[in-house]
């Protein structure tokens, strides 16, 4: 039903409000609504925001102490704008109050016809309309306006007066403003409460790097055998060099016991043989499940020292959840149930065909949801309980959608700065609504999209999802090796961390990656040659033979960490530049006008020449308007406008990565 005055296209609001967008504590967010009347009187509006009520808990205080009025935009559009800005993680309500505005009419109507040459005594009802509006507001209690308002009062009550002097003290500028602050507000209408859902800033801005504990410290005889099994005291041995990159987040594959029964073997072999340690996400054995450590990583007091070392080198740890189990895992046996039985009788291991995981079996969320749920949950808290509060989810959607949504909502409702990464490698629209049900960030195609016109397309639809899809670029994974990487060599590695660090501002690394590593297990595959997911991989980041990239990752977490433009998904513009080859784009904060422009190789080898073409209001200047431009990578500083030449050297310089300036 229509409310008395016309309030509609109110942003953010995602899935027509039947999720919550999202937003970060500190970050302004951008209101808007579309609001109008029957006639010619003048309407506004206003935000309330505050968090919402949370049952058993004393109201939260409204985040304001005064209105928070709504911006009229472009004449005609009826649009209204705001910013308001969360101040603590959790659920927060959005309402807009619309309402006629009479003030603003009597104002309006008084200044045009005295523009239209109208007396005092044509105009005596307009006075004394606005004479009794300002009584109404000087009879508010402890109102310090009074005095001022008691003159403006009698001046349009003075029929000695020219009409100028009679309306001169109402429309003072600092009076109106002061009435503009606290209006007289009629026929307020009220839309439903809009959910935000407000996270800490690390659900928005952060650098991943992801490690095998178990690799760390280990050791291997010439045919890849295990010698020694790397603990969590070694892994955190790692810890120094990682956070030396800049990187903010550790994240960990499962730690939890590793099935014996089907144990797969190096290079995913179906032959396991005496020593094979098998993959980590084949979770369970006699020594424990999801709640338990791997007992050759340690114990539990072991895996909190390293989250308390993680902390000391302003590292988090990202913990993985993935929910399946291998054969031999405590619930098979504990709770059948949980599982899909074949007609045989036996139960249904894991398939992506071609793929099989025989190692692995799937959970069944149908057939005791309160359950399973229960225990999932418990599990989640266990580790909350135990430092982490960032979990890394594998193949979420493999799991129903409304399990994921009642357990981030139950999650939340305790530890609001719990952070949730979907790993879903899917559908479009299943990536989106695990997005749009509760999760922090989720995994992307970028690993995917190479080409100059599939890059900005995806930035461009990453960007209109942005309220409720926070994409992290992970330039690769344990199961992802792109045949990019595999074939161009290291300076494709330096283009694909470029593209991934400024594009968005969540990214991501797989160890490994500094190193170039490169080698599929067989053409045509994404799957590396000695995987680590079956083996230990010890690597030498001290002496690497084949050279690092180390010392660029870090020069390009530096330049996101001092950059506010790089820290938000919006705020994005592609440019056109000349060459194929070569992509051009911008990203600018509106609250500081922190510029960033980079032009980044597309391909490996050869010099890359092309011509910009920018779209100057993007970078914050009009049209004909000249600016400074730093190379943060390469350093320099040169003056530049609309159409500019750029030149590259990948294997020198894989980017230009340009702070803009005014002169």
């Amino acid at each position: 039903m229509a409310g008395r005055i016309g309030l509609t296209d109110i942003t953010p609001t995602v899935a027509g409000g039947r999720y919550p967008a999202k937003a970060v504590v500190g970050r302004p967010i951008d209101v808007g609504a579309t609001v109008f009347r029957e006639g010619h009187d003048a309407v506004a509006a206003n935000v309330v925001f505050q968090p919402a009520p949370v049952a058993g808990r004393p109201r939260a205080r409204a985040q304001r102490s005064s209105l928070n009025i709504m911006t009229p935009g472009v004449p005609g559009t009826d649009h209204f704008s705001a910013t308001v800005t969360p101040d603590a993680p959790g659920m927060w309500n959005l309402v807009i109050e619309a309402w006629s505005d009479p003030l603003e009419t009597w104002r309006h109507a008084v200044e045009v016809k005295i523009a239209a040459g109208q007396n005092a005594d044509e105009l005596a009802n307009d006075l004394e309309v606005g004479a009794r509006l300002l009584e109404k507001i000087a009879r508010r209690p402890r109102n310090p306006l009074a005095p001022t308002l008691k003159t403006a009062i009698a001046a349009l009550r003075n029929t000695g007066y020219s009409v100028a002097d009679r309306v001169a003290p109402a429309l003072e500028p600092s009076t109106w403003q002061a009435l503009r602050a606290d209006p007289i507000r009629e026929l307020v209408t009220r839309s439903a409460p809009q959910q935000i859902w407000v996270d800490r800033p690390l659900a928005e801005f952060a650098s991943w790097y992801e490690f095998f504990p178990r690799s760390v410290g280990a050791i291997v005889d010439d045919a890849g055998r295990p010698v020694r099994h790397g603990t969590f005291a070694d892994a955190v041995t790692a810890l120094p060099r990682i956070a030396a990159m800049d990187f903010d987040v550790v994240y960990l594959p499962p730690i939890h016991p590793i099935g014996e029964v089907n144990r797969k073997g190096r290079n995913n072999s179906v032959d396991c043989e005496p020593g094979d340690v098998g993959s980590p996400w084949a979770i369970g054995s006699a020594a424990g499940g999801h709640d338990a450590i791997h007992p050759e990583l340690g114990t539990i007091d072991d895996f909190d020292a390293f989250v308390t070392a993680a902390r000391e080198q302003g590292l988090e740890v990202a913990l993985d959840l993935a929910l399946q189990c291998a054969p031999d895992h405590p619930w098979v046996r504990e709770h059948p149930e949980w599982f899909t039985t074949r007609p045989d009788g036996s139960i249904a291991y894991a398939e992506n065909p071609p793929k099989k995981y025989q190692d692995i079996y799937p959970l069944n969320f149908d057939n005791d949801p309160a359950g399973l749920y229960a225990e999932v949950l418990r599990v989640v808290q266990y580790w909350i309980s135990h430092g982490v509060t960032i979990f890394r989810v594998d193949n979420p959607h493999t799991k129903p959608i409304n399990f994921w949504e009642w357990l981030i909502a139950k999650v939340h409702t305790e530890n609001p700065e719990v952070i949730f990464l979907a790993e879903a490698f899917t559908k479009p629209a299943m990536m989106h609504e695990l997005g749009r049900v509760g999760f922090t960030q989720s995994y992307t195609y970028f690993t995917w999209r190479t080409g100059k016109d599939e890059i900005a397309d995806y930035g461009v639809e990453l960007v209109e999802a942005a309220d409720y899809m926070r994409p992290n670029f992970f330039v690769n994974t344990p199961d992802i090796l792109h045949a990019s990487l595999q074939y161009g060599g290291p300076a494709m590695f330096a283009i694909r961390a470029v593209l991934a660090s400024t594009l968005s501002p969540l990214w991501g690394v797989y160890s490994g990656y500094e190193l170039f590593e490169h080698v599929a297990v067989r053409p045509g595959s994404e799957e590396y040659l000695d995987s680590e997911k079956y083996q230990l991989r010890p690597r030498d980041f001290d002496h690497p033979a084949g050279g690092t990239l180390e010392p660029f990752i870090g020069q390009l977490n530096r330049i996101r960490r001092e950059h506010p433009a790089l820290q938000q998904m919006k705020g994005l513009w592609f440019h056109e530049i000349s060459s194929p080859n070569l992509l051009c784009y911008s990203r600018r904060d509106q609250q500081t006008g922190d510029t960033i422009l980079v032009v980044v190789s597309l391909v490996s080898e050869g010099t890359q020449w092309g011509e910009t073409n920018l779209f100057l209001p993007a970078l914050g200047y009009d049209w004909g308007e000249t600016f400074i431009v730093h190379d943060l990578v390469g350093g320099g500083l040169y003056v530049w406008g609309e159409r500019n030449t750029v030149i590259l050297d990948p294997s020198k310089q894989a980017a230009h990565i340009f702070a803009v300036r005014r002169p």
